[in-house]
């Protein structure tokens, strides 16, 4: 018996091109993971860092390098009137609504922030707030288009 009878084999492919939808799932996905890793270092007292690279021309020699920074991350949070934390759901700089007039959701403490935003996650890989990404996504294209 070979090694390979071991394993199921099939003929399927790798696709050239990912869907539209799909890319814009995985950017609202790594968005949300980027404010979980906040809310979670802030009731921590750490500090939650990303580095992303940015392109400078040195000045002694004049030629282009990629130097590593920390990227700038927001709170999508905020409190209401009442003092309840209010989370906004954000697609570049479009605020999402959720539902029919509702574009936040209102939790009682920080850690029910960080679970909120889990679910939120959830929902967005699995699909379900498909209709509101692309709806986002337009809006966001208009702006680019005057």
């Amino acid at each position: 018996m070979s090694t390979l009878d071991t394993l199921k084999l099939s003929s399927a492919k790798k696709p050239m091109h990912l869907p539209q939808i799909v890319l814009r799932r995985n950017k609202l996905s790594n968005k949300l993971w980027e404010q979980i890793q906040l809310a979670k270092s802030q009731i921590e007292g750490t500090t939650f860092v990303v580095k992303k690279y940015k392109s400078v021309v040195d000045k002694e020699t004049g030629l282009r390098k990629q130097v590593e920074v920390p990227k700038r991350i927001r709170e999508w949070w905020f409190k209401n009137e009442q003092g309840k934390v209010c989370v906004a759901i954000r697609y570049g700089s479009q605020v999402m609504e959720l539902a029919k007039g509702k574009t936040s959701i209102e939790v009682e403490s920080a850690q029910a922030l960080i679970k909120a935003l889990e679910l939120v996650k959830q929902a967005v890989e699995s699909g379900e707030l498909d209709t509101q990404i692309n709806g986002a996504s337009a809006n966001l294209l208009k702006g680019f288009g005057k």
